[in-house]
């Protein structure tokens, strides 16, 4: 990934905090066949110096076969994003030399990928990843919540995937290569917008912005 140095992030923590606010990622690899890709949801686990990744996917998906031959695959986790009017830099009255741009946080895992087919791992996984996006619930659905004949029909279904991540490359693209007041207009403007993700990016320029950073 394209990496400007006002943009790069190698904080691993700030990294994991964005992918599991964004558990939701892109899976990409090569087989024989060329690129694959596919989208699912992820459990981030504190192992190792970058972590690792478990996921499943379908067992009837061809993505499978590829994945337990090769030596490495990709995972894109999006953050939040969106359009950047040049009408928000106060620069524009200034001189006119302004164009628009897009702001965006994204995550990019490295990884060998290795098939999980065990049906505890199986069950294990499920349950967590549940667990995870059933937090805010008032009553969280569990697995244990449906009859185990049919939980156990699911579980066949599929197949497990871990990541063992190799290596993590962040990108935080907001306006760090704009003059301190186009960025403060930005953010302003992101916050009267308020539409999508703009609350959260503009939070996110204006703690790059204060003194304490």
């Amino acid at each position: 990934m394209y990496q400007p140095h006002h943009h790069r992030v190698e904080d691993v923590p700030e990294m994991h905090a964005l992918m599991r606010a964004r558990p939701f990622a892109a899976l990409v690899s090569v087989g024989s066949a060329g690129l694959d890709a596919d989208h699912l949801p992820t459990v981030l686990k504190d192992e190792g110096p970058y972590g690792v990744i478990e996921c499943h996917l379908a067992r009837a998906n061809p993505h499978c076969r590829d994945l337990a031959e090769c030596n490495e695959a990709l995972m894109i986790f999006q953050g939040p994003e969106g359009y950047i009017t040049p009408n928000w830099y106060p620069s524009k009255a200034v001189h006119g030399k302004v164009v628009p741009t897009w702001n965006y946080a994204v995550v990019h895992a490295y990884g060998r990928p290795e098939v999980m087919k065990e049906k505890d791992w199986l069950f294990r996984h499920v349950t967590e990843l549940t667990a995870q996006q059933e937090r805010a619930e008032a009553k969280p659905w569990a697995p244990s919540d449906a009859p185990d004949t049919y939980i156990e029909v699911m579980l066949r279904g599929i197949l497990g995937f871990r990541l063992v991540i190799t290596r993590l490359e962040g990108k935080w693209k907001m306006s760090q290569n704009r003059e301190m007041q186009d960025r403060i207009g930005v953010a302003k403007g992101l916050s009267t917008r308020a539409t999508g993700d703009d609350l959260e990016m503009a939070e996110v320029i204006s703690r790059r912005i204060r003194p304490s950073n």
